[in-house]
Formats: C-alpha cells, structure tokens, sequence
C-alpha cells in the first residue's frame, strides 16, 4: 500500500475535526482497493485506479468525498443527486455519523 506523503501533509494541516473524517475514507479506499495510487490534483487528495477513481477534500467546516465515475454506479441511486449542497457525492460531511455504512462505501470502491 504505497502512500502519498503529500496525503499525510494535508490531513495533518485539516481541521481537527476533518482528520479521523479524512483518514478513515483513505483506509477504506486502500481497502477496497489495495491497488490504488494516492496523489494530489487540484491541491486535494485523489486516488487513481486506472484513471481516476475518487477524491476527498477537507473545508473548514466539512470535509467531501466524490466519485469520478460516479454515473457508473448503477447500483447506487441518488448518489449523483444526493445532498448537492456540498462538492462530492455524499454532501456536506462534519463527522464520520455522516458517512454511509463502511460497508456501502466499500463497495462502490471496489
């Protein structure tokens, strides 16, 4: 599992709040997908798997998470529509209560 230290850098600058947010959507994601390359696009954390794949991001009052493909996941209606208030795909999130089940994420990582 190769890591990004430039990843590390930018949940160690997050808001305090954003860090167990941000750390625990990377461990799903390498996870899911063992073979995932970290990087940074756009000066927040993406994950590469053949193309891109999904990104996360942290703000000062919520963090985000998105799916670049996210029109392929056929077997997650209302993603594409879901809390469009906030960047991403999964609306504004301020704490790890706000994230679906490991479960459900794991699964459209996979």
């Amino acid at each position: 599992m190769a890591k990004d230290k430039r990843v590390d850098a930018y949940i160690a600058r997050a808001q305090p709040f954003a860090r167990p947010i941000l750390t625990h959507i990377r461990t799903l994601v390498h996870k899911g997908r063992p073979d995932v390359e970290e990087t940074m696009k756009w000066s927040f954390p993406h994950f590469d798997y053949k193309g891109m794949m999904c990104s996360m991001a942290a703000f000062k009052a919520h963090c985000a998470m998105g799916f670049w493909k996210a029109s392929l996941l056929t077997d997650a209606p209302g993603l594409q529509t879901k809390n469009r208030e906030a960047m991403g795909h999964l609306g504004r999130i301020t704490s790890l209560k706000d994230l679906p089940p490991d479960k459900v994420l794991l699964h459209w990582i996979r």
